[in-house]
């Protein structure tokens, strides 16, 4: 059974960065396509960064030039390193994976974790 476990999350200042980690069991990641994926409050669930089998990366136009994706295969994990952070990056983020290349497009992922809360002021 694939499970997800997101860690990392937490309270930040305007400005601020984090560095979300996302442990994978179960099945190796290296054939996994992988994304982060978040719901603010009030807010329907949103494609943040996408990382494919070989390393390529996609991201959110929200995202992008402060967000980077990157994946330890060794380790089975997935990370998003979150710099310059603002109120409206507020939000639960989840770690998803699949066999199949969805991009950005969350509903089509079948594993997920539990999600790990963002909260910037």
């Amino acid at each position: 059974q694939v499970q997800l476990v997101e860690s990392g999350g937490g309270s930040v200042r305007v400005g601020g960065s984090l560095r979300l980690s996302c442990v994978v069991s179960g099945h190796s990641i290296s054939r996994y396509y992988m994304g982060w994926f978040r719901q603010g409050p009030g807010k329907e669930r949103e494609g943040v960064a996408f990382i494919d089998i070989g390393d390529a990366t996609n991201y959110a136009y929200s995202a992008a030039g402060r967000f980077t994706i990157s994946r330890d295969n060794a380790n089975n994990a997935l990370y998003l390193q979150m710099n310059s952070l603002k109120p409206e990056d507020t939000a639960m983020y989840y770690c998803a994976a699949d066999e199949y290349n969805h991009g950005l497009a969350w509903r089509q992922y079948q594993h997920w974790g539990q999600g790990t809360q963002v909260t910037v002021s």
